[in-house]
């Protein structure tokens, strides 16, 4: 496996590209930055990569190694020696669920040899609950993310092949001689009381305990709830439907005034138990680590590729610390192993022991690809 990066800025423009170029198969595209959206953006990797499947979207913050950028574009480009890949895209339709297109998506992948499926999905218009529904009919393992829009939750976009496109939703599948591993952590802690969510339609929550959900929000966020819905990322939701599950974690993605209601960046059934939760910043740079090493290759190969989507909410907590949670990971994984990502409305991963993907936020979750 050959992997180079390159960015592109409005200053200077695209850097100059490796010498495989022609024949990579494989450019992972990642950027805060309304260039991504043009279709000149699209037009010039395809000339530059002509035989490259071209996949990525916008971000809350692109990862090149450990840093993360805002305003360029960052471009990861790939030559497999072994392994193949495939690119299976849809758009968001009315009458038709995420639920419906994931299990399209992975039906259109399906082969004998599919080892693994990397998905990027627009981030606003997708109920990622459903999409992981739908994504795991094949039993093929799944991971990926909900594409960003900085903290503006106005538009986001996936580009799969063709320009950035709101609403689309692209599946990227890896066959042959290939190992794939993720990992899915988070560290955040809960606090306050245990509640049950008492009235809810998917991912919008009317009510906890029967309160107004919004009313309750704001009493624990007090001088913080002014800044809502930006300021509900410090403080998102764990959910689970007994005790026994394991929690998920839920950010709050808008709020509604007039309906005194939460909306989500996931489903939050009625009569699942809740807990706010909030910051302890070493545990969030020790649990990146940890994705790391669930993460990590057994063998001890040449080179390799760890795709990073790490959540917004982390990049907001964490301010100047959040680049620890990169060296974190570069420190399990070691040098040979080139990372590349982005800062998302949400991860797409199992949990380390079950293969069955889930809809996560205020995760760092990592896959690994190597040859």
């Amino acid at each position: 496996m050959k992997i180079s990066k390159i960015r592109w800025s409005k200053s200077s423009g695209w850097e100059a590209s490796p010498s495989f170029s022609g024949i990579a198969e494989l450019v992972l595209v990642f950027a805060d930055d309304a260039f991504f959206q043009t279709e000149k953006c699209y037009s010039e990797l395809h000339h530059k990569f002509p035989k490259a499947h071209i996949i990525g979207c916008s971000s809350s913050g692109s990862v090149s190694g450990v840093e993360i950028s805002d305003g360029d574009v960052v471009a990861t480009i790939v030559k497999l020696e072994k392994s193949k890949i495939r690119l299976a895209t849809a758009d968001i339709h009315q009458g038709k669920s995420a639920k419906d297109i994931g299990a399209l998506l992975m039906n259109e992948l399906a082969a004998p040899d599919l080892k693994h499926v990397f998905v990027l999905s627009d981030g606003l218009q997708v109920n990622g609950s459903e999409l992981a529904q739908g994504l795991n009919q094949a039993g093929v393992p799944v991971t990926g993310g909900l594409a960003g829009d900085g903290t503006r939750f106005g538009k986001t976009w996936v580009m799969a092949d063709a320009p950035a496109q709101s609403g689309r939703i692209a599946a990227l599948g890896f066959y042959g001689e290939v190992n794939v591993k993720s990992g899915c952590f988070a560290g955040w802690e809960e606090f306050g009381a245990e509640r049950i969510v008492t009235k809810s339609a998917g991912n919008v929550v009317y009510e906890i305990d029967g309160q107004p959900a919004l009313a309750l929000y704001k009493k624990y966020l007090a001088e913080q709830a002014a800044d809502l819905p930006a300021s509900g990322l410090r403080f998102p939701l764990s959910i689970q439907a007994n005790k026994s599950d394991k929690a998920l974690i839920r950010t709050l993605l808008a709020v509604d005034e007039a309906a005194n209601s939460l909306t989500f960046a996931g489903d939050v059934p009625e009569g699942y138990i809740c807990k706010l939760m909030r910051t302890n910043l070493d545990a969030l740079i020790d649990n990146a680590g940890l994705a790391a090493e669930a993460a990590q290759s057994t063998s001890n190969p040449e080179a390799g590729l760890c795709l990073v989507v790490s959540c917004v909410g982390r990049r907001l907590v964490m301010g100047q610390l959040t680049e620890e949670e990169l060296d974190a990971v570069q420190n399990k994984l070691g040098d040979n192993t080139t990372i590349t990502g982005f800062y998302s409305y949400g991860e797409l991963a199992p949990f380390s022991d079950v293969m069955k993907c889930q809809l996560h936020n205020q995760t760092m979750t990592l896959t690994t690809v190597y040859e």
